[in-house]
């Protein structure tokens, strides 16, 4: 997991900036604000960009942070922090492993 600061992803207008973490092994990011074209690249490879500013100065490195993406809320250190649930169209894209996997999974059934 990463945790950032404001605007995170500013610059990275390419798909490969999300798709790196992905490969990296980043299963989210949690930053005060995103990029807006950071963040829809992001969820298009399937990784969780939420933006919860109050839950980045807490959290440290090497410290454990649960998800729970459906109820739109993360644990850290025996806190909840709130943050919008995402719509279900975003969640079904995450849970599939980003847009590509996803369309091929739709296709799949209608075909």
């Amino acid at each position: 997991m990463i945790v950032a600061g404001r605007n995170f992803g500013c610059g990275s207008s390419r798909e490969q900036a999300a798709t790196c973490l992905v490969a990296a092994g980043v299963g989210a990011v949690i930053a005060k604000s995103f990029a807006r074209i950071f963040f829809r690249n992001a969820i298009n490879n399937g990784l969780p960009a939420l933006e919860i500013p109050e839950a980045v100065d807490p959290i440290q490195p090497g410290d454990e942070v649960e998800i729970d993406l459906e109820q739109g809320v993360p644990r850290h250190r025996g806190v909840e922090y709130e943050f919008p649930p995402l719509p279900k169209t975003v969640l079904e894209i995450l849970e599939d492993g980003g847009l590509i996997p996803h369309l091929k999974k739709k296709l799949a059934k209608e075909g």
